[in-house]
């Protein structure tokens, strides 16, 4: 469930504000370095293989396996990149996880406002229906928005918000995924599902449906036990999470509380430490 769920979970009187900050100007880091160039991250922003190189990386939205069927607009590197805030806090949670033989798995992390824009047209084009039967089997397309799983703004692009996972170690590698084949409900069975390394959490990453809701009753045992292991050590360090999406956590108090960046997921876009 990738609930593009915009930024925090606000009243309805914070989210007209959201439209404001949208328009508003953006810090002099993002701005263009020169005519026609691409924006560019502030310097707080790092590349968290940097700052923690065992965190296993699948950046879902540079493949085509995800729920719209193509690489994403603004991924031009499979990497995370997060706020140095952010980036050190997972490091710390990634500690406790390696000494109980885990370690975590980040699916997405920064995302641009192009990215998002990407997913707002998609989810207008109710004729591309091609990746429903594993990412939102239960839901019809012309729900998405009122039901909350795709907006306008997302707090990924103010850099301190991740979807990740957890994995047992060792983790083994995952095959590709290979554009056409048959899609299972991202809800089956993990052994029916593509295959993912990360533990059994009850539905795969991105799962529009509601057992993806961190806390769904449906969900017990193992599974239940699972979701519990990555929040519990994820708010340990300050994160929070989207109780709609199991996989969802912001590190708080965010570095960037305001401001939504549209620069590249790509090494070119971090600014040189000296």
């Amino acid at each position: 469930m990738r609930r593009i769920r915009t930024a925090p979970r606000a009243p309805l009187a914070a989210a007209a504000a959201l439209l404001v900050l949208a328009a508003a100007p953006v810090p002099a880091a993002q701005a263009a370095s020169g005519r026609g160039h691409e924006p560019k991250a502030p310097e707080e922003f790092v590349a968290l293989h940097d700052v923690a190189p065992t965190i296993r990386q699948d950046i879902r939205y540079f493949t085509r396996h995800n729920f719209v069927g193509e690489r994403i607009d603004g991924y031009r590197r499979p990497m995370c990149l997060v706020t140095r805030d952010t980036g050190r806090a997972l490091a710390r949670a990634q500690r406790s996880l390696l000494r109980r033989g885990y370690t975590l798995k980040v699916y997405d992390c920064y995302r641009p406002q192009r990215a998002v824009d990407h997913f707002v047209r998609w989810a207008k084009d109710l004729d591309d229906q091609r990746m429903k039967r594993e990412f939102y089997p239960r839901v019809a397309k012309n729900r998405l928005f009122e039901d909350g799983y795709i907006a306008e703004k997302s707090g990924h692009s103010r850099g301190s918000t991740v979807d990740i996972t957890v994995a047992e170690l060792p983790a083994r590698p995952t095959r590709p995924y290979h554009p056409g084949e048959p899609l299972v409900p991202c809800y089956a069975p993990q052994e029916e599902r593509f295959p993912d390394n990360s533990v059994d959490t009850g539905t795969g990453f991105d799962c529009f449906d509601t057992l993806a809701h961190t806390d769904d009753p449906r969900i017990t045992g193992k599974q239940r036990a699972n979701r519990l292991l990555l929040k519990r050590t994820l708010e340990h360090e300050g994160f929070s999470n989207l109780p709609e999406e199991w996989w969802h956590f912001t590190h708080e108090p965010e570095t960037f509380s305001d401001t939504y960046f549209d620069f590249p997921v790509s090494p070119r876009s971090l600014t040189p430490q000296h």
